[in-house]
């Protein structure tokens, strides 16, 4: 079932939560410890991020070094597959520009479409961790805008070899990001949206927002959105802080900025363990107000704290 006929046929707000492929040498038992506890809530769809190789260096025996390529998070496809078939709820695998050729991404998208998969949320993704800009892969796509008109293409028939004549159309609906406090690459807001109304005119079907802690710039991004002639559904990301470190990983990472209420509230406490009440008291509130404003879904980025998220949304009013 596609997220937007989850929104369309849901009476209420509904939930959804995102997770991590486990690390390389985990089973996917890991999954389902994490997503075990969240069942009760009958989430929506389920999303899984994908993970790019790294390019590192290892020490050889004779003392020079060799490049390999390592991909920590393998898995996405078939972890999707995976929470499809054991929990009977449609999954959503992220597809990224980065580390991928053109034809690398087609035949993802058919192993997919194969598997019944019919949702992905495509992004350039994250510059390698030892580049300082984004690369793309040669033969492959700069930018998410293109990787979305290669995925729509599919949904056309249109394969990448000519010679293909009547192709099967898949069926993807198409999930795209935004940034309520703006990419951190765009020079403005007004630019970042330009490009956001690009992707919907090129099929983009809803939208997923980066998270954020104030509700007042999702609900203004909303408002812009909509002056822009942006009318699909947009999906606010949501995160409980959990310690004090992310006071400062969580705006160099993800360029967010957390309010100066909840950062006052998190440096008068003693213990992580502290923290972690503080942010899922904050994370209820947020979520309550977004509920009551009519969001259609309520996305946690649950990131290895499934038990905060549930608390938070066995809370929800």
């Amino acid at each position: 079932m596609k997220v937007t006929d989850h929104i369309k046929e849901a009476k209420d707000t509904v939930v959804s939560f995102e997770i991590l492929p486990p690390l390389k040498g985990k089973t996917i038992e890991s999954i389902y410890n994490h997503l075990d506890p969240l069942m009760e809530f009958d989430p929506a769809f389920i999303n899984v991020t994908y993970h790019r190789s790294e390019q590192v260096f290892k020490k050889k025996a004779d003392g020079t070094f060799e490049k390999v390529e390592v991909r920590k998070r393998p898995g996405t496809v078939g972890i999707c597959a995976a929470i499809m078939n054991h929990y009977k709820i449609d999954a959503v695998p992220h597809l990224i520009c980065g580390g991928f050729n053109l034809q690398e991404t087609e035949n993802a998208l058919i192993d997919l479409a194969f598997l019944g998969i019919d949702n992905v949320l495509v992004l350039r993704g994250d510059a390698a961790k030892n580049e300082t800009l984004f690369e793309p892969e040669k033969n492959g796509h700069a930018y998410a805008l293109d990787l979305l008109k290669q995925t729509v293409n599919l949904n056309n028939g249109i394969y990448l070899e000519e010679d293909i004549r009547d192709g099967y159309k898949t069926k993807f609906c198409i999930g795209v990001a935004g940034y309520p406090e703006k990419h951190f690459e765009a020079p403005n807001m007004e630019s970042d949206l330009r490009y956001l109304k690009l992707k919907v005119d090129a099929g983009a079907d809803y939208v997923t927002t980066q998270m954020f802690f104030d509700n007042k710039k999702y609900f203004e991004f909303v408002k812009k959105c909509r002056e822009a002639g942006i009318e699909i559904p947009i999906i606010p990301g949501l995160k409980p802080i959990t310690s004090k470190k992310q006071l400062s990983v969580l705006p160099r990472t993800f360029h967010v900025d957390i309010p100066t209420e909840l950062s006052n509230e998190i440096l008068k406490c003693k213990t992580d363990a502290d923290v972690e009440i503080v942010g899922t008291e904050w994370l209820l509130a947020q979520s309550n107000e977004l509920k009551k404003a009519g969001v259609p879904v309520l996305h946690y980025y649950t990131l290895g704290k499934p038990h905060v998220i549930a608390n938070v949304v066995k809370e929800l009013v």
